[in-house]
């Protein structure tokens, strides 16, 4: 694998290099190839998901459907178009500017397009006499934040329409209503990855884990010196483990189509003491893989950390369960509430004690951003200038803030709201760059922490329905915007040398493009078969928030102070889990793994 210094040796450079232009860049064919791939990652993953019904390709916090594109492109498209003529070869800068796109557009297409059409149309069709919403729910949420109004009109949606025809007139305004506020979460949370990058990269070094196989997809052999096939897809071991799942999984797939014997490598759920304990049992090839990779003491602390959380479900299960907040959102009963809440609090020590260790770093952003300091060398490297990350950060902040505003949430609790929220993507997004743990989701979720901390009589009930809206981008935070341009600023680092500034537009080109494409994919398939027929998400979980917000209207709460002291327990526990690993190198527990265990024990083992 080329290391940076190797990178910029001369045999990458200017004529030697048979790449056009040298290689070291992103260039004007990369954003193209990326956009037509951007449209697979959009539309193509959203019928896989609807129709196919796989929906791994975006699942989770490594994003497969990208990996196996850039897996296609190193094996099968490159080495095909240079052996036509080797100069048209996409360069290491080309390969990593199309990925970047493709993981990035994964964290929006069926992760997001999936939840968010059926949660602004789902309280219309699924309001009834018995539930009351027309009544209770209804009068709160604003027209223009939802595109059907009338149950007749949004049944074809969820039941399918005769000529397939989807009602743009109804849909648009309301979707350009959402389009900027989408954007400006998403523009804030790579900006934010931009502040931090260098802390992470060159003062931390932390090693991003899931990086790992894309770099080598990506890199040319140790000498930089360029061949048809890159150095990874010549290695036989690499064949060798990719041989068993690869037939185990292909066979499993085909079962559908031929007769062929289902194999279950995964195993079962085994229960203990009456039920009260469950534990999975099998073989995971994809954890088997990122165990390669995830780091010794992040694998130690997840399994030490399980055991306690079994050790405290068996008893709390002795002593009559433990206790769920009945306003709690199912997004966030992981656990008993006051474990979830421990878990924010972890979070939140997680991330507070990050800032304060880059608070030199972070320190110099300022001054950039002010012109105190000329940038130079302090943001070389970075895709925007210091100045352009902390000002679109404000900016998206502020309008979010104004945004959910207008839909009803009280000015004071919208930057809370957004405050909980990242601090939450920032420590997921750095469990995922530090600890490489691909498979887990945070404790609770923020409006949770808002609604069931505060009160629902402090967020009164227009906030209350104002918050059912943030569910389906704040909801199931299985993949993050954030996550992946944080682990696709890490192949940046690794592979392009110049002209870096282009990858924020290319990124943001890729948002739109896989959003609208998923969009209009969905929209078209629920119109054509019906959305029940096609996705769980237009049953059960697409009406989530409805449920939540009655249950708050009917029985407003006070703030849960019992609740916080658990987060600040939470909190206390991480600090000084934090201070053990930094004091004793003895210490065999990475802290990481603390904040993660109440979901990784239904989750990840």
């Amino acid at each position: 694998m080329t290391t940076i210094a190797e990178a910029e040796r001369p045999t990458l450079e200017g004529a030697r290099s048979p790449y056009r232009g040298g290689g070291l860049t992103p260039t004007l064919r990369g954003l193209i190839i990326g956009i037509l791939g951007s449209l697979l990652v959009g539309g193509g993953f959203e019928y896989s998901h609807m129709v196919l019904r796989v929906s791994a390709l975006t699942g989770w916090h490594y994003t497969i459907g990208a990996n196996i594109m850039l897996f296609t492109i190193g094996l099968m498209f490159n080495p095909l178009v240079g052996l036509i003529r080797r100069e048209w070869m996409l360069s290491p800068a080309e390969m990593a500017q199309v990925y970047v796109m493709w993981t990035v557009g994964s964290a929006v297409s069926v992760p997001i397009v999936s939840y968010f059409l059926p949660h602004i149309t789902s309280m219309v069709y699924y309001a009834s006499a018995e539930n009351n919403w027309a009544f209770t729910v209804r009068p709160y949420i604003p027209d223009w934040v939802i595109p059907l109004h009338d149950f007749e009109v949004v049944k074809d949606f969820y039941e399918g329409r005769k000529d397939g025809a989807v009602p743009w007139d109804l849909w648009l305004p309301a979707l350009l209503m959402w389009a900027p506020m989408l954007m400006s979460l998403y523009v804030a949370m790579i900006s934010v990855m931009v502040i931090l990058r260098k802390q992470w990269v060159d003062h931390e070094r932390l090693v991003y884990p899931m990086m790992q196989l894309p770099i080598a997809m990506i890199q040319d052999d140790d000498k930089g010196i360029p061949g048809l096939v890159k150095p990874l897809f010549r290695n036989w071991i690499f064949w060798l483990g990719f041989a068993l799942p690869f037939i185990i999984y292909t066979n499993n797939h085909l079962v559908r189509y031929l007769p062929l014997e289902y194999i279950n490598p995964g195993g079962s759920y085994y229960y203990f003491y009456g039920e009260t304990i469950r534990v999975r049992m099998g073989i995971s090839f994809f954890l088997i893989g990122f165990a390669y990779f995830i780091r010794r003491d992040v694998t130690l602390g997840i399994c030490f950390f399980f055991a306690i959380y079994m050790c405290y479900e068996f008893a709390i299960s002795l002593m009559g369960g433990g206790h769920y907040d009945p306003m709690i959102s199912p997004w966030s009963k992981r656990g008993p509430t006051t474990f979830v809440f421990q878990g924010f609090g972890a979070f939140a020590a997680l991330v507070g004690v990050g800032l304060w260790s880059a608070r030199h770093h972070l320190k110099k952003v300022w001054r950039c951003t002010f012109g105190l300091e000329a940038g130079g060398e302090a943001e070389s490297g970075e895709i925007m200038s210091y100045r352009a990350a902390v000002l679109a950060t404000v900016g998206s902040f502020a309008f979010m803030s104004f945004w959910l505003w207008s839909v009803g949430l009280p000015l004071w609790v919208a930057p809370i709201y957004l405050l909980f929220a990242f601090i939450l993507y920032i420590g997921i997004t750095r469990v995922v760059t530090e600890g490489g743990v691909p498979w887990f989701a945070p404790p609770m979720i923020a409006s949770d922490a808002v609604a069931v901390g505060f009160g629902s009589r402090a967020v009164t009930p227009s906030g209350i329905v104002a918050l059912g809206f943030t569910y389906s981008w704040a909801a199931d935070l299985i993949i993050l915007v954030m996550a992946t341009a944080a682990n696709g600023l890490k192949v940046v680092e690794e592979t392009v040398r110049g002209r870096r500034r282009i990858l924020f537009w290319s990124m943001i080109v890729a948002l739109v493009v896989s959003l609208g494409s998923a969009i209009y994919v969905k929209l078209d398939l629920a119109y054509e078969h019906g959305g029940l027929n096609t996705s769980h998400t237009f049953k059960e979980q697409g009406f989530y928030q409805w449920e939540d917000a009655a249950m708050r209207l009917h029985q407003l709460t006070d703030p849960g102070w019992e609740y916080w002291g658990h987060a600040g327990l939470g909190a206390s526990v991480m600090g000084m889990l934090m201070l053990a690993r930094q004091r004793f190198l003895w210490w065999p527990f990475h802290p990481l793994a603390f904040p993660i265990s109440v979901s990784t024990h239904k989750m990840f083992i």
